[in-house]
């Protein structure tokens, strides 16, 4: 009688979706390693990939099949299971907060209206920010389990880096959960439909989790986890063949789940700009409606994308103590700041 009363097509849905961000989010690190090389040719005058396939297309297969075929090495001195757990907690733990994203409108298969989202649970905001906190033992781990002094010193620069800018984004984010009322990401977007965007009330706080995406992601200029000049080649120097590839490939996974979530947090989600969408849905129809609200997330969070890959190749490496200061002495407080403004002004408009 139990397994009578479970929903299969409930359950088919959730796994599909799943399976949906999971190739989607993989194809985004693969090709965004071919887009940050363009990029980088690009404003550096040079050509870029242009062997492998038309136009250099083919070169993320290229590269994924030399790490799928190099050497695998793992150091004797090493500690094994520690080192092999490293990547794989860095790279499930990039994929899980894609759950709790709307990725798009509701679409309609037979008589049942699907949400493009797996998970819409109530502390939405709550559960991205602590598998977020759980990416940093991707770091520890492989920097520790690697008995390498650099990549020790490479995961200990991670991980308190990542802690320290995790405060200010934290203080920035409560500001906009002040506007919306909920950490549900739902209503959150929601919010943004029925209204004006997020970025037009907290243009400042924007700003502030922007900078914190860019430490959080081990992005250039905080890429000090992975000062080749200082540290050899970072916490995953002893790493080779796709333990690797799945350090390399999380970091572009968080580059593009960061962009996602900037969109959905500050830039209306999935809301088409200037479009009526129920209006959009009576003439062409819902699921067709949904296809391009979806595209729409994908436009702002690949436009992030190419921000941050645009930043890399522009502004020099902070020293570590520059990090720390910005972090600790400059965006903290004007979180803190944006955070009282915020309130000082909810209360006088409500009055």
């Amino acid at each position: 009688m139990y397994l009578l009363a479970i929903d299969w097509f409930f359950i088919l849905e959730k796994l599909a979706l799943i399976f949906v961000i999971i190739m989607l989010s993989m194809g985004v690190a693969m090709y965004a390693t071919y887009g940050e090389r363009k990029v980088a040719a690009f404003i550096q005058d040079r050509i870029g990939p242009n062997r492998a396939g038309p136009f250099g297309l083919f070169q993320p297969l290229a590269d994924g099949g030399k790490l799928f075929f190099k050497e695998e090495i793992i150091p004797l001195a090493s500690s094994k299971f520690l080192f092999i757990l490293g990547p794989l907690l860095a790279m499930v733990t990039a994929l899980l907060t894609s759950a709790v994203i709307p990725w798009g409108s509701s679409m309609t298969i037979g008589n049942r209206q699907v949400p493009l989202q797996v998970a819409d649970v109530n502390i939405g905001i709550l559960y991205v920010f602590g598998v977020v906190s759980l990416g940093v033992y991707g770091i520890m781990l492989g920097g520790w389990a690697s008995n390498n002094k650099f990549s020790l010193l490479a995961a200990i620069r991670g991980a308190s880096q990542m802690v320290s800018y995790e405060l200010a984004m934290g203080l920035s984010l409560i500001a906009v959960l002040m506007l919306t009322g909920s950490l549900q990401m739902s209503v959150i977007v929601g919010e943004q439909y029925n209204s004006v965007w997020n970025i037009v009330y907290q243009p400042l706080g924007f700003i502030i989790f922007f900078i914190c995406a860019l430490a959080e992601t081990n992005r250039t200029p905080f890429d000090l986890p992975e000062a080749e000049n200082e540290l050899n080649f970072g916490y995953h120097q002893e790493y080779s063949s796709m333990k690797l590839g799945f350090y390399l490939f999380a970091e572009y996974i968080n580059m593009f789940i960061s962009g996602v979530i900037m969109a959905t947090l500050y830039f209306g989600g999935y809301d088409i700009p200037f479009v009526n969408e129920a209006h959009l849905a009576q003439r062409i129809g819902e699921n067709w409606v949904a296809l391009l609200t979806f595209l729409m997330l994908m436009a702002k969070a690949l436009f992030f994308v190419f921000v941050f890959m645009w930043i890399r190749w522009t502004i020099p490496r902070f020293r570590f103590d520059q990090l720390m200061h910005l972090g600790w002495k400059r965006l903290i407080p004007l979180a803190l700041a944006n955070m009282i403004l915020t309130a000082v002004v909810i209360l006088w408009l409500k009055k």
